[in-house]
């Protein structure tokens, strides 16, 4: 099954298979099938033709995939022209939100940068 261009994986139960989607979470994959009443550990395999369509539909009808990351890459542009505090944050690759930086922050910063324990070697005469 295919959404969007992104392809649902098969073997996965369809509330977990939905959120390969970009835009679509856990709580709108699980509002989504309530709504058609599918049941959620129904397989991505075992789906009729109408269900998939109807799932589509609903899907499609989100702002998703392509437009969203558009839509989210804009506001952050609109963010650093604007020469705002968050904008500058996002520039420089840190925590926009107020969070600690002085230890934490890894997944935005990157992997730690050692520089050496501070001693130097003496060298011998």
């Amino acid at each position: 099954m295919r959404i969007s261009g992104i392809t649902i994986p098969d073997e996965k139960q369809l509330t977990y298979a939905l959120t390969s989607v970009y835009g679509i979470g856990l709580n709108r994959s699980k509002d989504i099938l309530d709504e058609l009443s599918i049941e959620r550990t129904t397989k991505a395999a075992d789906l009729t033709t109408e269900q998939e369509n109807a799932i589509r539909e609903k899907i499609e009808a989100f702002t998703i995939e392509g437009e969203l990351k558009r839509l989210v890459a804009g506001n952050i542009k609109r963010l650093k022209d604007a020469g705002t505090y968050r904008g500058s944050r996002h520039t420089k690759r840190l925590p926009a939100r107020g969070q600690r930086t002085k230890t934490n922050a890894r997944s935005l910063k990157g992997a730690k940068k050692t520089m050496g324990s501070g001693r130097r070697k003496l060298e011998k005469t």
